[in-house]
């Protein structure tokens, strides 16, 4: 039978050592998805229909830990008896009874279990065919094996020493790829390693997840490829996406791990040992679904070149929660690439990524791709101690940080779509600076209009656009100093100085600098670099040339 388990008491136990408490205390991704894209959707509503956020693809292994390491290892043989000299057999006995095993349901529904001679075959390619050959819409599609590297053990003779030894080896073993047709998470493969110490890897889609679900509530969709270009209501489509994070990913994994091997509990008895479950890989999209792919040809190739030409190193840094530093060794690289489903702008900071590319003609797909989540921190307690009080601590691999990942994957597909945002796309001057031009209310206060064509608003945006500002940041003192500029008294500075904080203060409450958080300085904003780039450049421009251009 099958089973999704959702969190519903707050004290329940999670395998991987923390309670379903600590699971429950960050809010689904709706509410942060809204907060997410405002800039830029905003700016191209009129070609939007919709936009939808959730994993992409995720990678789940599940280790023996116990027995992935040597004096675990050890301590099997000895609760079983077994000597060294005798492992070869057990090796061998255990291997045949894992294979028997897992290819045992697909001998009762007379599914194909194929050998491939090379494991460079794709073998998801391969599955497909079987799937349009027989028809196959629900259930077990096939088992594919192939002899692949596995990280295991061997019997070392130690000459010296006169004994034999268990050693860690790499070597080569037989795979066992299972293909389903899941009824909860649809298209989907699991492999199992044949030998020692028998590990598992999980391959799963959200989109696929989220096509059974809608299916299930009876909700209209259009699907191409791995993206829906069309969603009868989104919204409701969102929140059965936000589900994901709600799943009970050790109870649910337990219960795929036992399709691969259900004898597993009676091979390794007495010696009990549940798998943990980590998260390989996860990539967490966000599909902006465009009216026409017309509309999104319009201003895709615009929004890579900017991407290219605009985005640094630092950029890219900064969408992945990573601050600029002196002594950082690690490697930045952009990467602009055709594929089949589209062009590719990828940023790679180590082993993560945050790339942008056009998907099925009107999907804009903002990725982000976390490999080395110990690159990443979050406010959570310290491992053994959910109860404890929270600090900021290193990304966990295992699935019980698997919602975080979804935050700070998030937090970092904002950042690339707020910094797309300022990407000019042969926009109107007057719809660039038009949300300017009116007063705002800021912290329960009235703040008048900029006035992008007077003396005393242009002279402010020129000395927050310099050079040497957009490093370090500007002070209250360097605005100052250079709209009154020479020497002062104590009076006159303190007059100047609260007429520059009001300035200042017009300038935060239309968006377009921010407070460097525990600093005194202030910086510009993707909004704010558009903007006043689109004000000084247009004080520069002969009437005669307007004229000519209206012409």
């Amino acid at each position: 039978m099958r089973f999704i388990c959702f969190l519903e008491a707050s004290e329940k136990y999670n395998r991987n050592g923390d309670t379903t408490r600590v699971l429950l205390e960050v809010p689904t991704t709706t509410n942060t998805q809204e907060d997410a894209m405002d800039t830029f959707i905003t700016q191209y509503e009129k070609q939007i229909i919709g936009h939808l956020t959730g994993f992409d693809r995720l990678v789940l292994r599940g280790t023996l830990r116990a027995l992935a390491v040597n004096s675990g290892m050890m301590s099997y043989l000895w609760n079983t008896g077994v000597l060294l000299k005798d492992c070869g057999k057990l090796f061998l006995d255990k291997s045949k009874q894992l294979k028997e095993a897992s290819c045992a349901r697909a001998h009762q529904q007379d599914r194909p279990v194929i050998y491939l001679p090379s494991p460079k075959t794709n073998k998801e390619q391969e599955a497909l065919k079987i799937v349009e050959r027989d028809g196959v819409r629900n259930g077990l599609i096939c088992i594919l094996t192939a002899v692949e590297p596995c990280q295991t053990y061997e019997i070392y003779r130690n000459r010296q020493q006169k004994k034999l030894e268990l050693q860690p080896r790499i070597r080569k073993c037989l795979f066992l790829y299972h293909y389903w047709i899941d009824e909860i998470f649809g298209f989907m493969n699991a492999r199992i390693q044949s030998w020692f110490p028998f590990s598992i890897q999980i391959c799963l889609n959200g989109r696929e997840w989220l096509g059974r679900q809608m299916d299930r509530v009876g909700l209209r969709y259009q699907r191409r490829d791995n993206c829906f270009p069309w969603i009868d209501q989104i919204d409701k489509a969102q929140k059965l996406m936000d589900q994901q994070l709600l799943t009970n990913w050790p109870c649910t994994l337990d219960e795929i791990a036992l399709r691969l091997n259900p004898e597993h509990d009676a091979m390794l008895a007495p010696f009990r040992e549940p798998y943990y479950w980590s998260t390989h890989q996860s990539e967490w999209a966000t599909d902006i679904m465009f009216k026409s792919a017309e509309s999104l040809a319009r201003i895709y190739p615009t929004l890579v070149r900017g991407g290219i030409s605009v985005f640094g190193s630092q950029d890219v840094m900064r969408f992945l929660g990573k601050k600029p530093h002196p002594n950082f060794q690690g490697e930045v690289v952009s990467h602009y690439g055709h594929r089949t489903e589209g062009i590719r702008l990828k940023h790679k900071l180590k082993a993560n990524s945050v790339k942008i590319y056009d998907k099925e003609g009107s999907i804009l797909r903002i990725e982000t791709t976390v490999n080395s989540p110990r690159d990443f921190k979050v406010y959570r307690p310290k491992q053994g101690d959910p109860q404890g009080p929270c600090s900021w601590q290193r990304l966990r691999t295992g699935v019980a940080d698997l919602h975080r990942r979804a935050q700070i994957s998030q937090a970092s597909n904002q950042r690339y779509l707020d910094a797309l945002a300022s990407i000019e796309v042969d926009r109107l001057l007057g719809e660039v600076v038009e949300s300017v031009c009116r007063p705002v209310g800021w912290k329960s206060q009235r703040v008048r209009s900029l006035r992008p064509w007077s003396k005393e608003d242009t002279t402010l945006l020129t000395i927050i656009s310099r050079g040497e500002f957009n490093i370090n940041g500007f002070r209250n003192r360097d605005i100052r100093q250079r709209i009154f500029p020479g020497n002062h008294d104590a009076h006159t500075k303190r007059r100047q100085s609260a007429h520059v904080s009001y300035r200042i203060r017009m300038l935060r409450a239309h968006g377009i600098i921010r407070k460097v958080p525990r600093t005194f300085r202030y910086v510009l904003t993707d909004k704010g670099r558009l903007i006043v780039s689109a004000i000084i450049q247009t004080q520069h421009i002969p009437i005669t040339r307007i004229s000519a251009l209206a012409a």
